[in-house]
């Protein structure tokens, strides 16, 4: 048999899966899991949202989300809290505390002052750290959350929680979902793109997997210096026309296997041989900056040679954007401050802060920002008690704080020029607007369509979705 006839066979028994042995049509398939909240006795539904699903008018059709891993301090940052300089030294007072958890220090260890100055920015009025001069030039464009809240308390089951909806992994991705709830945008780039610097990450490539999505929802991790994307460059002395063939002789046989195995394993394995194909012209045109401007590389803070910077990441993010993809995910790490919190904030807003706020201004200017939603934050705070331990070598440090962090938001449809939510006068519990991780990715997908009570995928007996059993959007958000 030829590969035309594997083809052809292929075709003809994929057909009777789809229309006659399932019992469901493609019509169904495609809409049932954004279009009616109800089983359609299969372990998969893919949505087609991105065509005619929409739950409700999409006011963002990509997310550039600005994870910073290591969770920044808030009191250093964003939360001022005189009232920590007036009891330094002090120990907490045991009824704030009571019943608390930490990772290192003892529930009674001494208040740590604010280590910055605060001012007030912008017509808002925000309170923003001198450690963020930049950020506090574009204050009204952002909307600051005080008062987020998290279940975990460690850097890898938090990072998973934020991430993926679950401290344990396995689970759908944020970016897996939104792949899955709206397909992609770009005939040549994935759906789902991620970004790394400032070193490794506690939560791992758990934190962009699909879990139990079909694969092509995976984040695919792009490299901002060398090769965009591993093993993925043609190899040395195979032509364009003979990897062709090679290409659609490996999909034929493919298919011909697809007719008697699981129809999604094989059509995903197609769809990456295909996809990778594409991007093997597509992403070194994406990450060659010669086409920007000198100011722009200025704006964001790129030098000459840079290779894996956080800046860099921010501008191929907006490249991304600007080429369909759906969501990317820009990590950077190295804010975990156990010891030197001052010194380390400084290094790390010397990284970042320039090119985060050069971001805003640039989507803005291209007249991006209003359908980029841009979301900025790591996966717990830091406590207003010192860690300080002579054995670790660690002083002036602060420990895991879950009870009550920072976050800011940007852009697609963001009510912007807002601070929402406040902490008690020590910076330790909610006391106003406080805002669950899962209140949060329910904002995000309500702000691109999507009904996070809906998008549900069947797996293991029960319907999955990001914010498992709770979460609401958080209406002061949206503009």
């Amino acid at each position: 048999m030829d590969t035309r006839q594997i083809v052809r066979t292929s075709i003809d028994r994929t057909r009777r899966q789809l229309f006659h042995d399932c019992g469901i049509g493609i019509g169904k398939i495609a809409l049932s899991s954004l279009l009616a909240n109800r089983a359609i006795g299969a372990e998969t539904r893919r949505s087609e949202t991105k065509k005619t699903g929409l739950h409700h008018p999409a006011r963002a059709k990509r997310v550039i989300y600005l994870f910073m891993a290591g969770a920044p301090s808030q009191l250093d940052l964003f939360d001022f809290k005189p009232k920590l300089r007036q009891l330094e030294g002090r120990p907490i007072p045991p009824s704030v505390i009571d019943g608390q958890r930490y990772a290192f220090i003892q529930p009674d260890a001494a208040v740590l002052a604010p280590q910055f100055n605060f001012q007030r920015h912008g017509q808002s009025r925000a309170e923003i750290s001198e450690a963020l001069p930049h950020l506090a030039k574009v204050v009204d464009d952002i909307t600051l959350l005080k008062a987020v809240h998290t279940d975990q308390f460690n850097h890898s089951p938090a990072q998973l929680f934020i991430n993926t909806g679950s401290g344990i992994p396995g689970r759908p991705s944020m970016g897996s979902w939104l792949s899955y709830g709206l397909g992609n945008e770009s005939e040549d780039l994935p759906a789902f793109v991620v970004l790394k610097s400032g070193g490794s990450l506690s939560g791992g490539s758990a934190m962009w997997s699909n879990g139990f999505l079909p694969g092509e929802h995976q984040g695919v991790p792009f490299r901002s210096n060398g090769d965009p994307i591993l093993h993925v460059a043609t190899p040395d002395g195979i032509s364009p026309s003979e990897q062709r063939r090679t290409i659609d002789f490996i999909n034929a046989m493919n298919r011909h296997q697809q007719g008697n195995s699981d129809l999604q394993s094989i059509q995903t394995r197609i769809e990456s041989y295909e996809m990778a194909y594409r991007m093997q012209s597509r992403a070194p045109e994406l990450m060659d900056l010669s086409s920007e401007n000198t100011e722009t590389l200025q704006q964001y803070g790129i030098k000459t040679n840079d290779g894996g910077s956080f800046a860099k990441n921010c501008l191929l993010a907006r490249r991304l954007a600007e080429r369909g993809v759906r969501f990317v995910q820009v990590y950077h790490s190295g804010w975990d401050h156990h010891s030197n919190v001052k010194q380390g904030i400084q290094r790390q807003c010397q990284q970042t802060d320039q090119a985060c706020a050069a971001l805003l201004t640039d989507l803005k200017q291209r007249g991006m920002l209003e359908d980029t939603l841009v979301v900025w934050g790591g996966e717990f705070g830091r406590t207003p008690m010192v860690e300080a331990s002579a054995a670790l070598g660690r002083n002036k440090g602060r420990d895991h704080h879950p009870q009550a962090f920072s976050m800011w938001l940007a852009g697609g449809g963001i009510k912007n020029g807002q601070t929402i939510g406040k902490t008690d006068e020590l910076g330790f519990h909610p006391t106003e607007d406080s805002i669950h991780v899962h209140d949060l990715q329910a904002t995000i997908l309500h702000q691109l369509g999507i009904d996070h009570e809906r998008l549900t995928f069947r797996h293991t007996g029960r319907n999955f979705r990001l914010t498992d059993v709770h979460g609401k959007v958080i209406r002061q958000l949206i503009g």
